[in-house]
């Protein structure tokens, strides 16, 4: 099944919010930033994130079969990321004070997104069988 608009936004916020979560906690014991100011990365992150599934939805419906290979979702990460680290460095995030460095950035951001993906390509696939039938949806 081919997953819907509203299911990659779910599917996106939710494996955020569950597996995003855990790992940005965990990997903000070794980084130099505060909890509070990697989860307000990480909320900027599905908030830009919801407006990447827009603008993907868009490259798709140029696409014969409308759905990106496995690979492209992964690659994605790339432009993510930079938008990101752009916004960042401009203080355009709110509540995130100052210059993030740029390693402990990429740390936390390269470690939640293949997370969260590799969550979504593997067990989620499992354990929400009924996920895969609605298009991603969860609701």
């Amino acid at each position: 099944m081919i997953p819907t608009l509203a299911g990659r936004i779910q599917t996106r916020l939710f494996a955020l919010s569950t597996i995003g979560v855990v790992l940005t906690a965990l990997v903000t014991l070794v980084l130099p930033m505060s909890f509070t100011h990697a989860f307000l990365v990480l909320l900027a992150v599905a908030v830009v994130g919801v407006g990447w599934e827009l603008l993907y939805h868009l490259l798709m419906q140029f696409r014969w079969d409308k759905d990106w290979p496995t690979l492209f979702g992964l690659v994605t990460a790339v432009p993510e990321g930079l938008l990101m680290w752009v916004l960042l460095d401009a203080g355009l995030v709110p509540g995130v004070p100052g210059p993030v460095p740029v390693w402990a950035f990429t740390v936390m951001f390269a470690t939640v997104w293949l997370g969260q993906w590799l969550f979504v390509n593997g067990p989620m696939r499992v354990l929400f069988v009924k996920w895969r039938l609605r298009g991603g949806r969860l609701l």
